[in-house]
C-alpha cells in the first residue's frame, strides 16, 4: 500500500546500525519500506538516547527516567530484570506515561492511518491514548508470548489484555502458540503471522552436510538466557562421547559464566563457549554445522520461546533442527518431518535425538530439505510481506472482519 503511514510502538529496536536487537522486526520495517509504506518507529529510550535513523527509518525515542535509569529494555526483556530487582516496576509509571505522550504527539503530527503495536502490554495504553484524540487512526496489535505468559503469572493483567484485544482493529499473533493463548484470553479471529530469517543464505537445502570425518558438530546460537534451555544441552553432552561430538555454543547474556561453569564442571571437552560473533563467523558456524540444537523450555517465569526464528535461520542454512516442544517452536518443527522434537528440560532424550541424527544420514536429508520447503512456504519475507499489507488493506478499509466476537 503505497504512501500508508504506520506508527509502530515497540519495546526494543536497534539503538544503532550494528545493534543485534530484534533483528526480525528491523527486517519486517525494511521489507515494509520497500512496499511503499511509510513506517516511524516509537520505542524507549535505552541511557539518554535521543531520536535516529537506522535504515533510513526515523526512530523516536521516548524518555522515562534520568539517563542511568533508562535500562529497563533492551539487551534482555524487562520481566527478566524486574524479577532480579523488584523495584524497577516503578519505573512502569512513567514509560508509560512518557511513552502515551509521546505517541500522541506523534500521532497529531504524522497523522498515522495505523498504530501497529508490538508487545501489546503496556504499550496498547500508549496506542488507546492516542487513538482517543486521533479517532481515524486504527490501532493494530502484534502478539508474541511474554506479555500473553506474564497474564498467566498475574491474574490482574488478564482483562486489562482482554480490553486491548477487544478494542483493537486487528489482532495479530506470531505462531499458533501465541494465537491460541489470546483467544483463551478473549475470543476474537486472529491471524498468525510470523516472521522470517534475518539472513541472506543462498546455500538453503543444496548445501552439502559436512563430511562426519571430525567430531559431529551440534550448534547453538542465541542469548544465554533461562528460557533458552542451555543447561539441559549441556547436560545432555555428558552423555555424548567427546571424541565423536562437539557442542558448539554461540551468544551470550547473564547465565554465561554459570553455564561456562556447569560445562567445566559436567562436560569440559565435549562443549565450547564462542561468545557473541561477527555475521560472518557466524555463518561460518552454520556452514560447518551438522545439526542446530535450541533446547528451549518454560522458565520459571512461565516464559518460551513465541516462535522460535533462529530455527529458521539454520535452516536457511540446511542444517537440521533437533527443539523442544514448546511455545510457537512446532510451528516451524514438525517431528521427523522437518525436525526433530524432543520433550522440554529432558537432557536424555535431547541426547538421544543427537545421537539419532548423527547415525541417520538420509534423516539429515530428509528433515532439512523438508524444513527449507516448509520455511519458503510460510516464513518467506514475500509471503509474510504480503500478507501484511493485507492487513493493513483490510483494517484501512474499515473492515471489522478480524474484530468479529468468537
Amino acid at each position: 500500500m503505497p504512501n500508508l503511514k504506520v506508527l509502530f510502538i515497540a519495546s526494543v529496536y536497534p539503538r544503532f546500525e550494528t545493534d543485534l536487537e530484534v533483528p526480525w522486526l528491523r527486517a519486517s520495517v525494511s521489507y515494509l519500506k520497500k512496499a511503499g509504506c511509510e513506517i516511524t518507529i516509537i520505542a524507549p529510550s535505552y541511557k539518554g538516547l535521543k531520536k535516529h535513523e537506522i535504515d533510513g527509518v526515523k526512530v523516536h525515542r521516548f524518555r522515562y527516567a534520568p539517563a542511568k535509569l533508562e535500562f529497563l529494555t533492551h539487551d534482555e526483556g524487562a520481566p527478566s530484570k524486574i524479577a532480579r530487582n523488584p523495584f524497577l516496576q516503578l519505573l512502569a509509571i512513567p514509560y508509560v506515561i512518557f511513552g502515551s505522550l509521546k505517541t500522541l504527539s506523534l500521532c497529531r503530527k504524522l497523522k498515522p492511518e495505523i498504530i501497529h503495536v508490538h508487545w501489546p502490554f503496556p504499550h496498547a495504553f500508549m496506542a488507546f491514548f492516542a487513538k482517543f484524540f486521533c479517532r481515524r487512526t486504527k490501532v493494530m496489535l502484534t502478539f508474541y508470548s511474554a506479555e500473553l505468559l506474564l497474564a498467566k503469572k498475574k491474574k490482574w493483567i488478564r482483562p486489562i489484555l482482554k480490553s486491548f484485544i477487544k478494542r483493537a482493529d486487528r489482532v495479530i499473533a506470531i505462531s499458533s502458540f501465541a494465537r491460541d493463548t489470546v483467544k483463551n484470553i478473549y475470543n476474537r479471529d486472529i491471524e498468525i503471522l510470523p516472521y522470517g530469517t534475518t539472513f541472506n543464505s543462498e546455500v538453503g537445502n543444496s548445501k552439502e552436510l559436512p563430511q562426519q570425518e571430525g567430531k559431529f558438530r551440534v550448534l547453538f546460537v542465541g542469548r544465554h538466557i533461562e528460557r533458552k534451555g542451555i543447561e539441559y544441552l549441556i547436560k545432555a553432552a555428558t552423555t555424548l562421547d567427546s571424541e565423536k561430538f562437539q557442542i558448539r555454543i554461540v551468544g551470550g547474556g547473564d547465565l554465561t559464566e554459570k553455564l561456562r561453569k556447569q560445562a567445566e564442571e559436567e562436560a569440559p571437552e565435549q562443549v565450547i563457549f564462542l561468545g557473541k560473533l561477527s555475521k560472518e563467523d557466524l555463518e561460518k558456524e552454520y556452514q560447518n554445522a551438522n545439526c542446530f540444537v535450541l533446547p528451549a523450555i518454560v522458565d520459571s517465569k512461565g516464559d518460551t520461546e513465541g516462535l522460535g526464528v533462529v530455527l529458521i535461520e539454520a535452516v536457511e542454512y540446511g542444517v537440521p533442527i533437533i527443539a523442544s516442544d514448546v511455545g510457537g517452536i512446532p510451528d516451524v518443527v514438525i517431528d521427523k518431518k522437518t525436525g526433530l522434537l524432543v520433550p522440554e528440560k529432558n537432557p536424555q532424550a535431547l541426547a538421544a535425538a543427537i545421537k539419532e541424527l548423527s547415525e541417520n544420514k538420509a534423516l539429515q536429508k530428509a528433515i532439512a530439505l523438508g524444513a527449507s520447503e516448509h520455511v519458503k512456504q510460510y516464513f518467506s519475507w514475500d509471503v509474510i510481506v504480503e500478507k501484511q499489507l493485507n492487513s493493513y488493506d483490510i483494517v484501512c478499509n474499515h473492515s471489522k472482519n478480524s474484530s468479529s466476537l468468537g
